[in-house]
């Protein structure tokens, strides 16, 4: 019918074909819609496995609605339904608290996360992947101004150089004027004594979570959990290596190219260069 109105009169087709007008316009609208949803399921599953799974419906909204798609996250959450698309996740932790053994720093962060700009509030931890019968220990530092990873160290036993090693690489990045709170929790490394002197001839100052309140660390906790999710829980490793080189991969891809909801639907690298340029 659509072929042949550009020759006849709307009026002369409906009649022949008994159509009502109502139900020619209702048909004309539903398989707009219908074409519509194919170019979005279309792009949908480009984005999911382009994040290899990573991403749930609201990242994907975000993301459609970057690309100009005009789509809401009811919309996109039924059609991931349709295509059998969900994303893949799970949790766990490594804890380096043995007790007192050096001087405990006061909490100075007292669970505000929130950052005006970069440099002015940094957290830390360590976690722990097991890979067979070996492990292998993630040291990283993360600006709480955009959830940027500034600095990290991969090890395959706990020890200070791996913490000292992280430092340097974010002190080599930090303005001269700048003097940020660096927050952990109790562990050992950040309890020794050449860990606190590091960070006082920086001029940075030391906070730590009180005992046993992991929530007081929240952010850095949060990013272990994304990083075994969206990581290590996908992929069966044999080799340390591998885990290695993927961690690697794993934090420049969510540095540069996984979008945020709290930063706009930005990344961390895209929302500080928006912010402070």
């Amino acid at each position: 019918m659509e072929g042949l109105r550009h020759r006849y009169p709307l009026k002369l087709l409906l009649d022949i074909l008994k159509m009502a007008r109502s139900s020619y316009y209702y048909h004309l609208k539903t398989r707009s819609i219908l074409d519509k949803h194919d170019a979005a399921e279309n792009q949908i599953k480009a984005i999911y496995h382009r994040h290899k799974g990573r991403y749930g419906y609201r990242r994907i909204t975000l993301e459609m609605n970057n690309l100009g798609y005009e789509i809401n996250h009811k919309t996109v959450l039924k059609l991931m339904g349709s295509l059998g698309l969900k994303s893949l996740i799970r949790r766990k932790k490594y804890r380096s608290y043995k007790g007192a053994m050096g001087k405990i720093a006061p909490n100075l962060l007292k669970r505000e996360f929130l950052a005006e700009m970069p440099d002015q509030k940094w957290a830390t931890d360590i976690t722990e992947f097991k890979v067979m019968d070996k492990k292998l220990y993630l040291s990283p530092i993360i600006e709480l101004f955009n959830g940027e990873i500034i600095s990290y160290t991969l090890s395959e036993s706990p020890n200070f150089k791996q913490v000292s090693d992280m430092l340097s690489r974010a002190f080599a990045k930090l303005g001269k004027q700048n003097q940020p709170i660096l927050h952990s929790d109790q562990g050992w490394q950040y309890q020794m004594r050449e860990y606190q002197l590091l960070l006082k001839k920086q001029g940075i100052r030391q906070s730590m979570s009180r005992k046993g309140n992991c929530l007081d660390n929240a952010v850095i906790e949060n990013f272990f959990s994304i990083i075994k999710s969206e990581l290590f829980y996908l992929k069966r490793y044999s080799e340390i290596s591998e885990l290695k080189k993927d961690i690697k991969e794993y934090i420049h891809y969510y540095n540069n190219e996984r979008i945020k909801l709290n930063l706009k639907g930005m990344s961390p690298i895209k929302y500080r260069a928006h912010h402070c340029y």
